[in-house]
Formats: C-alpha cells, sequence, structure tokens
C-alpha cells in the first residue's frame, strides 16, 4: 500500500478542548500524503468508531491532552472491535504519562506518542505499519 492510499482518521476525545498540536499533526500527515479526517473537538467513542467505519480508514488516531485517554479508550475498544476495526493501526498522541503507556498498549494502541514526539516519526510508524497492524 503507498502512502497515497493511507486513510487516517484523527479524533479529538471527550471534553478535551486543546486541537492546535492536532491541528499540526493533521498537517504533517497530509503533507506525508495521507489522507486525512479530521473530527474537529468533542468527539464520542461511539462517534470515532462510527465515523472511522463509514470513511474506511486505515488509522484510527487520537489526540488527547485533557489527561481521560484510559477511561476514553477503554470505551473505543469494544466499539471499534464490535464494528471489525480491531485490524486497524490504532495510535494515540498527547497528553500520556508513562505510567500509561502499557495499559493503552494493552487495549490495542500500536502506536503512543506523547507530547514533544517528533512529527516524522508519526508519519513514519504509520508507513511502516499500516497493512501490519494485527
Amino acid at each position: 500500500m503507498t502512502q497515497q492510499h493511507i486513510r487516517v482518521l484523527l479524533a479529538k476525545p471527550g471534553l478535551d478542548g486543546h486541537d492546535q498540536g492536532a491541528k499540526i499533526v493533521v498537517r504533517a500527515m497530509m503533507d506525508a500524503g495521507f489522507e486525512v479526517i479530521y473530527t474537529g473537538l468533542r468527539q464520542t467513542p461511539e462517534a470515532v468508531a462510527r465515523i472511522a467505519l463509514e470513511e474506511d480508514v486505515d488509522v484510527i488516531a487520537l489526540s488527547s491532552m485533557a489527561g481521560s485517554h484510559l477511561p476514553f479508550c477503554g470505551k473505543l475498544k469494544p466499539l471499534l472491535e464490535a464494528n471489525g476495526l480491531g485490524d486497524k493501526l490504532w495510535l494515540i498522541g498527547g497528553n500520556l504519562p508513562a505510567q500509561d503507556h502499557a495499559a493503552l498498549r494493552a487495549l490495542g494502541f500500536k502506536g503512543i506518542f506523547p507530547s514533544g514526539s517528533r512529527l516524522d516519526a508519526i508519519t513514519d510508524f504509520i508507513r511502516a505499519h499500516v497493512g501490519s497492524a494485527s
């Protein structure tokens, strides 16, 4: 699969109102040749799962700065799986304390990018893992 065909959903979960970083990541992904669907702020787990299914994305990415990533991801995982999206590449970035990384991986998030991660690290990770997310 070439990078031009990689479709990414980037969502802002819950009450998180901080979207400047997400917009920078969206721009970097677009510059890398990905097609990006950005949901905007305050998405529910149900909305993220529905949009991912409707848009037939390869990557489901979250940008979380508000500290609610574990409960949100815990609700999102069964919705993604119920919609047949368990084989997609799941990523999360933002304010993600190191002590939460193992729990996020256990929930199925293959890519974890704390604040300050390099943009090319994110896009390179996507290129390397799309098609091998399972």
